[in-house]
């Protein structure tokens, strides 16, 4: 039996995506909710939660679904470092599966990502580069920010090795830090690099997403998957097997 499926930003881009790729799947929205709408009201009626509002929406939410102990798939990005492990904490009271991205081919970028940090020496400089639309709100991607956390796992590094842009008379690049890079303009959905540069050879991963869609339907794969799950959180890799 499919679940019954609440969207949390119905109005907003992704909330519209979701809706027409749930028939392909099978599935059917079951409440819409947005801005101003009775949420708990609106979580009594489904079996899970599918989020991509506003970051500083997503406390509400799962204080809701904590409350009525539903399943929850959050797509929101751009929460800070203090308050995500707050949230997490929080998150992990009830199944949830928290990605920054739901595309298959990013969560494969993902798990190439990690090979290739773990691989490629402190000699293999390493850069991420991502590219939006004019409309979005928060920098790095929730996507590119998950790639930084690998290379940075990988690595054994801290947080103090990001670079976010350069500008001015910055020396010479030192082996330990990891740039990142963030671009917005007209319409593109989101295009992601991270590139491994040495001196003499050059690797660069990509993935570019040109339909919102693989996001919608990646989520709806979550969504089902993750009813039934005990309480804790999960990502894309869980869903996809590649763990």
């Amino acid at each position: 039996m499919s679940p019954r499926i609440l969207i949390n930003g119905a109005k907003g881009r992704m909330g519209q995506a979701l809706a027409s790729a749930a028939p392909e799947l099978g599935l059917a929205i079951s409440v819409a909710v947005d801005v101003g709408d009775d949420l708990a009201a609106g979580l009594a009626k489904a079996d899970v939660a599918i989020d991509f509002s506003a970051h500083s929406a997503t406390r509400t939410l799962l204080e809701a679904a904590v409350a009525q102990k539903k399943p929850v798939v959050l797509g929101t990005t751009g929460h800070g470092a203090e308050e995500k492990k707050q949230l997490l904490a929080l998150a992990a009271k009830v199944p949830c599966v928290w990605a920054g991205n739901f595309s298959v081919g990013v969560n494969l970028l993902f798990a190439l990502t990690r090979r290739a940090s773990a691989v490629l020496g402190s000699d293999y400089d390493a850069e991420v580069v991502e590219m939006h639309h004019r409309f979005k709100k928060d920098a790095p991607s929730g996507t590119a920010a998950r790639l930084l956390e690998i290379i940075l796992e990988e690595r054994k590094l801290t947080a103090q090795a990001l670079r976010h842009g350069r500008e001015g008379i910055t020396g010479a690049r030192t082996p330990s830090e990891v740039g990142m890079h963030a671009l917005r303009g007209g319409d593109v959905v989101g295009d992601h690099t991270v590139m491994f540069a040495a001196l003499g050879e050059r690797l660069e991963l990509t993935h570019k997403a040109s339909d919102r869609g693989i996001f919608a339907r990646g989520a709806l794969r979550a969504a089902q998957w993750v009813v039934g799950q005990p309480p804790g959180v999960y990502d894309m890799q869980d869903v996809l097997g590649l763990k």
